[in-house]
């Protein structure tokens, strides 16, 4: 399960990291939540391209879509076998850049939140899956999800769940629908290795999506935990079921 993110990198590192032609400039963001504009990078004519898309995958065959599940996550075992992820899987996969990830630990009654980035203190692309859908005006709107996988024994502990993190050297078997088949690029959908990542505790203010600040990833001790009950922002699984927007500021 991924339902909270960060992207704090300068976008100068992002750009150099995943080469793109486009310059954007945006602020960094702290709490990245469903149905916000994220940042996608994908293959456009065999040019990686820098793209804003809704965080919430909708298929193209979806007629209404004020009735269909928002699906924020695509379990990685079945994208090749889904419909609602199975075109996209073969025509619409893209990077999706990070810095860090939230994540909840049930503990005696209460979920305590847990930072997770990597180790080297460098960005992180998670495998994504993107759409675009066409309503009957004519208007359009393109979406995406965060393919996970299991967790590794680093993070197992914590979720029994995490975002399948691509590396640099496979960026391109990823992006390249065009020569790499589903089944190919499937490979990658695995757990990260142990060594890679690093999560602490972090206070429960990350569970408020209006909250976006460098405070919400700072450890925090024994001490600081609260005792009282916590839910987690997201169910469990692949569909988060929040439909209205948040009121968090937008990516840019």
């Amino acid at each position: 399960m991924c339902g909270r993110y960060t992207l704090t990198s300068a976008p100068e590192a992002l750009r150099a990291l995943f080469r793109y032609e486009e310059q954007p400039n945006f602020p960094p963001r702290y709490n990245i939540a469903p149905t916000q504009p994220i940042a996608i990078v994908r293959l456009n004519e065999g040019k990686r391209q820098f793209a804003l898309v809704r965080w919430g995958l909708l298929p193209s065959w979806v007629k209404d879509p004020k009735s269909f599940t928002l699906l924020i996550n695509a379990r990685g075992e079945s994208v090749c076998d889904k419909p609602a992820f199975r075109a996209a899987m073969k025509r619409r996969r893209c990077l999706i850049p990070a810095d860090g990830f939230y994540e909840w630990k049930a503990v005696a009654g209460r979920k305590q939140p847990y930072y997770v980035r990597a180790k080297s203190g460098t960005p992180l692309a998670f495998a994504g899956l993107w759409e675009c859908w066409s309503g009957p005006n004519g208007e359009e709107m393109e979406t995406a999800a965060i393919v996970t996988t299991r967790a590794n024994r680093l993070l197992g502990p914590i979720h029994d769940r995490m975002p399948v993190i691509v590396p640099p050297e496979a960026f391109d078997l990823w992006l390249n629908c065009a020569e790499v088949d589903a089944k190919t690029a499937e490979a990658l959908i695995q757990p990260a290795p142990e060594n890679v990542l690093e999560p602490y505790e972090i206070s429960t203010a990350v569970n408020r999506t209006a909250n976006d600040n460098p405070k919400l990833i700072e450890p925090i001790g024994p001490a600081e935990r609260e005792p009282a009950a916590i839910t987690s922002p997201t169910k469990a699984g692949e569909i988060a079921h929040t439909r209205k927007d948040s009121g968090q500021a937008s990516l840019f």
